[in-house]
């Protein structure tokens, strides 16, 4: 008669084999979180839109501030220096050209969108985003999706900013909160404040405000004015330190004067003027 024999399982190892198994995969994963956290947490040096290519101050993160055109759109241009270039062109009976590359700006939105779809041929990931904005206002986001979603495929920060709020507000896709937290964590890490700033309220709604107040001290420090705000009632509220409180406020405001020049709060008077005008009229 035959031994019926079987291969041994894990069951049958030695216990304290099996716990050292257990334990090396526990400080595996808790090694990976660790340096996952790391890099989350790190303080970006500035935000995501960098410089402005011409006077090299760093842009506002208010995208009313600045300018893309769309003959160069991988260059933003702060409004102190479009106005500056349109000053020089209206002062010398000049043909109008972006402030950077010197091309004619187009007349037509049929030019424009051809000089668009040129750069999108080209691979250029901000006309893919800025092409996926527009969808978005038009109310395509399935359109909007695709665009963007190219764009982050290719680094672009803001488009991952804009498929975190996809995936939260379920536009054009189902909701996915695993999708939202991967875009939104990708654009936090290379310098999006408003990202940061939705990764702390996340972080908030789940009652972890250790890691909340990280995120918005993180995006005070980049010019937000959203976290800023939410530290300070933390603050009020006995949360967070004074002395944290104090160091985010100085980190704030370090960024927003860097942000500062004379060119730049003489169009921001011209747009303000530009807008009451225009309120006026309706």
């Amino acid at each position: 008669m035959s031994e019926n024999r079987r291969e041994p399982s894990k069951l049958d190892c030695p216990v304290d084999a099996t716990l050292a198994d257990l334990d090396e995969t526990i400080n595996d994963n808790i090694g990976i979180a660790e340096l996952r956290d790391e890099i989350l947490f790190k303080q970006p040096e500035s935000s995501h839109y960098g410089d402005c290519p011409i006077c090299c101050l760093p842009l506002p993160i208010d995208p009313k501030k600045f300018s893309l055109y769309t003959c160069c759109s991988k260059h933003i241009i702060c409004d102190g220096c479009n106005l500056a270039n349109q000053k020089r062109e209206h002062e010398g009976k000049l043909q109008q050209k972006c402030a950077f590359c010197r091309k004619a700006a187009p007349n037509t939105d049929e030019e424009k969108n051809e000089q668009l779809m040129k750069r999108i041929e080209a691979n250029d990931p901000v006309a893919m985003c800025f092409t996926g904005t527009e969808r978005y206002i038009e109310g395509d986001y399935k359109s909007a999706f695709e665009y963007w979603t190219r764009a982050a495929s290719l680094g672009d920060v803001q488009a991952h900013f804009q498929l975190s709020t996809l995936y939260h507000n379920g536009q054009g896709v189902e909701k996915d909160e695993k999708k939202k937290l991967h875009h939104a964590e990708q654009a936090a890490i290379a310098g999006h404040p408003h990202a940061r700033h939705n990764l702390g309220c996340f972080e908030g709604q789940r009652d972890r405000m250790d890691r909340a107040v990280k995120h918005w001290i993180i995006a005070a420090n980049l010019g937000c004015d959203e976290s800023l705000e939410n530290v300070k009632d933390l603050c009020k509220a006995g949360q967070v330190s004074k002395d944290d409180f104090a160091a985010a406020l100085r980190g704030h405001q370090a960024a927003v004067d860097a942000t500062k020049s004379p060119q730049r709060e003489e169009a921001d008077a011209f747009m303000s003027g530009l807008r009451s005008r225009e309120r006026m009229k309706t």
